[in-house]
């Protein structure tokens, strides 16, 4: 993709043979929206994405069944995956020969075995992650936050606590030394992913970031949501990786990766639908 408008200054981060960061395109990834432990309909999703010209291609993880059907699924590709590790983070050990990034999510990990310290939880999946090759997403989403980060915060505001879950777990993998990862901060209003998102790059603004608006819906809706959304982002400079989460029948799956390079190419040409913020 080639803009006129200026990226920021994000490092680089090695997803298999995907970089993303530091001037690198945009990449464009989505999910296999299977049970994954559905060896012939998650291979086939994956096929379906990967032909659409994914990036990335992530799926999900909740189970030792679904880790175990990772390790066939991942034979069949040689694009990179990404793991959604959902409920259980210690399934990392296990899948991560088998990817080349992890995604957890602080809420989630907030959860899980609540005697062991948070930190002790990301030290593991960072150790994991380095002795894999793996890169991290720290996944925050509006619904599951961590609820201490909740309670320093007005109940009104949904933004705060998300963008400081993010950065508390960025200066976690920092202090152990492992660099290597971005941030998604998510919510189905787009409004929302836009300020949440903003505020981060404030604050971080060497920390890649991966754009998405959840469960955005079936399209046209869906589209215009996301649109909004990365046009905003995207517009000022802010976005390195990007995934359209829609309802789609199952063999349309492949529409999210035409979507998302539509909308980027779009926005490298300056056809815009909303109208992008003034950056001097």
């Amino acid at each position: 993709m080639t803009s006129t408008t200026q990226r920021n200054a994000t490092r680089s981060v090695q997803i298999g043979g995907t970089t993303i960061g530091d001037g690198h395109p945009i990449a464009v990834q989505s999910m296999a929206a299977t049970r994954t432990q559905d060896i012939a309909a998650t291979t086939h999703q994956v096929k379906l994405l990967e032909a659409a010209g994914a990036d990335i291609i992530r799926v999900a993880i909740d189970s030792r069944k679904d880790a175990d059907a990772l390790a066939r699924i991942a034979d069949t590709t040689e694009t990179p995956l990404s793991v959604d590790l959902q409920e259980n983070y210690r399934l990392a050990a296990t899948v991560a020969p088998y990817l080349q990034k992890i995604r957890y999510n602080p809420g989630h990990l907030h959860h899980h075995e609540r005697t062991r310290p948070v930190r002790d939880k990301v030290a593991f999946l960072a150790d994991t992650a380095s002795a894999n090759d793996c890169a991290i997403r720290i996944g925050v989403n509006c619904g599951s936050v961590d609820p201490e980060q909740v309670e320093k915060f007005d109940p009104t505001d949904s933004i705060s606590p998300m963008v400081a879950s993010a950065l508390e777990h960025c200066e976690m993998l920092d202090s152990l030394g492992f660099t290597r990862y971005c941030v998604s901060l998510k919510d189905s209003d787009p409004n929302k992913v836009i300020a949440a998102n903003k505020l981060f790059a404030q604050q971080r603004p060497d920390v890649p970031l991966h754009l998405g608006v959840t469960e955005a819906g079936m399209p046209p809706d869906g589209i215009i949501k996301t649109r909004i959304a990365f046009e905003q982002l995207i517009g000022i400079g802010i976005g390195d990786t990007i995934r359209v989460s829609l309802t789609l029948p199952f063999d349309d799956k492949g529409q999210e990766i035409h979507v998302g390079k539509e909308i980027l190419e779009d926005i490298a040409t300056g056809r815009y639908r909303s109208v992008p913020e003034f950056r001097s």
